[in-house]
């Protein structure tokens, strides 16, 4: 926040003692306890701000402590032999223990008009943004007031600049600052919004909620890899499904995947109805501390693209394999949504969607090799996924794939041969195929 926007935005300080919150250093990890430590005997002030502050309020577990404090990165690398200096538009220092990562901020100040280390878009988007400041100044840059709240190791006070503590009490969520500006010098900041409402089960306030709708078409400015690991923290939360339905009633889910705006919009939507089911299923294994991965819940939400696909080139009359394959080509390579999706992941959407038609055709004893393919398991829970919206004969198809895993080799062989049985009884039934040469 400028200095322009400061002035109508007056944070009042408010120091709470050790005697009257419930932090206590039991809650914090050994090892962000280190950098909290060796910062303040190294001469500097060290505290345990955002996010890890809240949770610890909140009587949650924070997954990440963040330290903020008035040594520079290069005075923080000074001081760790295990510090690597991350980032451009924000400089970062990252303590690395093994697996775990704890970042340290300097705290940041405001810009001036001509600073040369702050530079911001057409858009009012910030794009570098390396100016150092106070513990007051770096308050008014943080985004929620929820999140600008400071645990000072020197004493074990909280610093509470902007009325935190209440916001917290009082379930709110509340920007920092004027809430356009703030959007719009990172957009973001809207998904955040989002994510931290449903995440702490807190009501955005009115002014901080007012200008999403108009101001979410800045989402498109937004760096599509940094957008794919926004959908990786809203959608695989465990709470998915909630933040979901919330990101598409402010319109933003739309402008990051702009295909499918329309379909999301109508809850009787197949896309809307399949993507719900898959957050459920995701939620529910999040929950019990089982395995997800996120090419099965994109491969979800890009399903319907693909079979609107597939039937365009079959009523070109390509043939159906390659319908198939130059669809899903098709959608991975659109550039249709504003995310960027990982080869390790895209490569496996890849897999579960052409498996699918191998699914439902269980063609003979060749359909037996399915059950050896490392992506099966993915194929046969995305193909129980479609039959609970698309029901009809996917059911069934569903069932019989789950007793032919489950079955013995002679209770295979008469699985097998049902098949063939159905298949002469269908293609009785069936009306030989027009081809467009001949309606001509």
């Amino acid at each position: 926040m400028g200095k322009n926007q400061s002035a109508n935005y007056k944070s009042q300080l408010r120091v709470i003692p050790r005697s009257e919150h419930n932090i206590s250093r039991k809650h914090i990890s050994k090892n962000a306890l280190k950098v909290l430590y060796r910062l303040k005997d190294g001469g500097y002030d060290a505290y345990l701000v955002g996010g890890g502050v809240r949770d610890i309020l909140l009587g949650l577990q924070p997954k990440d402590f963040d330290i903020a404090t008035n040594a520079t990165p290069e005075q923080i690398k000074g001081l760790f032999n295990n510090c690597r200096l991350i980032g451009r538009r924000f400089r970062l220092a990252h303590i690395v223990f093994g697996r775990d990562v704890i970042e340290v901020a300097t705290l940041r100040g405001h810009h001036d008009d001509d600073a040369k280390t702050g530079k911001q878009s057409e858009h009012g988007q910030l794009l570098r943004d390396n100016v150092y400041g106070s513990i007051n100044e770096d308050a008014e840059r943080r985004d929620f007031s929820a999140n600008a709240l400071y645990y000072n190791i020197a004493d074990f006070s909280i610093h509470d600049y902007w009325g935190g503590v209440d916001a917290i009490q009082n379930k709110q969520l509340d920007l920092i600052g004027d809430p356009e500006t703030r959007y719009r010098e990172d957009p973001v900041r809207m998904l955040r919004a989002i994510r931290f409402a449903v995440k702490l089960n807190m009501q955005i306030t009115e002014p901080t909620r007012d200008p999403i709708k108009s101001l979410a078409p800045l989402l498109q400015n937004i760096p599509k890899a940094r957008l794919f690991e926004e959908c990786l923290k809203l959608l695989l939360s465990g709470q998915g499904l909630d933040t979901f339905k919330l990101l598409v009633e402010y319109q933003l889910f739309q402008q990051i995947f702009p295909n499918l705006a329309q379909a999301v919009e109508h809850s009787e939507s197949k896309t809307y109805q399949l993507i719900c089911q898959a957050l459920t299923n995701t939620d529910a294994r999040i929950n019990k501390g089982l395995r997800i991965t996120p090419a099965f819940l994109f491969a979800a939400l890009l399903w319907y693209e693909v079979e609107a696909g597939k039937q365009h080139y079959l009523d070109e009359d390509v043939p159906e394999h390659d319908a198939i394959s130059l669809a899903i080509s098709a959608v991975l390579d659109s550039g249709q949504y504003n995310v960027v999706i990982p080869k390790r992941f895209s490569s496996t959407i890849r897999e579960i969607w052409f498996m699918q038609a191998r699914l439902e055709k269980r063609a003979g004893k060749r359909c037996l090799k399915l059950l050896e393919n490392p992506k099966f398991r993915a194929a046969y829970d995305f193909l129980l996924l479609r039959s609970q919206v698309e029901q009809g004969e996917l059911v069934n198809i569903g069932q019989w794939w789950t007793e032919i895993q489950q079955s013995d080799e002679a209770q295979q062989k008469i699985l097998l041969s049902q098949i063939g049985v159905n298949e002469q009884k269908r293609s009785r039934k069936r009306k030989p195929r027009r081809s467009k040469k001949t309606e001509s």
